[in-house]
């Protein structure tokens, strides 16, 4: 986890990359490692072998491709996840990978699109270093809307869970559904940011949810949030 202190000193944040193209892993590469706080420990070409990676350099972020040989990177992030081998995000170009729920499913922290610039790439392993869910609005809502079905029940009974929640507690997650950020549902409920960083974490302790990204999926699958509402 960035941060992590040894001996007095700040140990850099440390990055596998996962990728079955050369090109894309150097291409990240060169962006994580000319940053003090980050340091790239080593590369993989496909899942088995990401597993091999993380075993030996025990890395705090994978960044992990979809569509690759031998193992496919859903399998590969559910074998990490399981065996907390570092935060796992998805990397993906979105139009092809249909199953990038799968992926969330099997404890993915996030996703980034392949064509992001520099700084959303050093913006997203950092977030993922400590251990804050990648939740990108634009891509989250049409990704689990897609996965969650249009022709979903809207009737469906709620889940037992929801009685747990207060009622500043559920418009939280109903907007954490929305992929809205801590500063905007902030904005949006005219709250203080630690204020609703506390709702935040209530909901996710009382839900039993491990991250953002799971609370998105949970209100999605709760029927809080329809997969057409814009």
């Amino acid at each position: 986890m960035i941060g992590a202190m040894t001996n007095g000193l700040v140990e850099p944040l440390r990055v596998l990359l996962v990728d079955d193209h050369a090109m894309v892993r150097s291409g990240f590469a060169m962006v994580l490692s000319v940053e003090d706080d980050i340091e790239v420990v080593g590369e993989a070409a496909d899942g088995l072998q990401a597993i091999e990676m993380a075993r030996v350099t025990r890395p705090d972020v994978v960044l992990m491709d979809v569509q690759m040989p031998r193992m496919d990177g859903i399998e590969a992030t559910r074998h990490l996840v399981a065996d907390d081998l570092g935060h796992v995000v998805i990397v993906t170009t979105f139009d092809r990978d249909d199953y990038l729920f799968d992926a969330l499913q099997a404890g993915a922290s996030g996703f980034l699109l392949k064509n992001a610039g520099p700084e959303q790439l050093l913006d997203a392993v950092r977030a993922a270093g400590r251990g804050h869910a990648l939740l990108a609005p634009e891509v989250t809502r049409r990704v689990i809307g897609r996965m969650a079905g249009e022709d979903a029940p809207t009737d469906r009974p709620e889940p037992a869970e929801l009685a747990h929640l207060t009622a500043r507690e559920r418009e939280v997650l109903v907007m954490l559904g929305r992929g809205l950020s801590n500063a905007e549902i902030a904005a949006d409920l005219v709250l203080g940011e630690a204020t609703v960083k506390t709702h935040v974490s209530n909901v996710l302790a009382k839900l039993h949810l491990r991250d953002r990204v799971q609370a998105v999926i949970f209100a999605y699958e709760a029927g809080l949030i329809l997969p057409t509402e814009e």
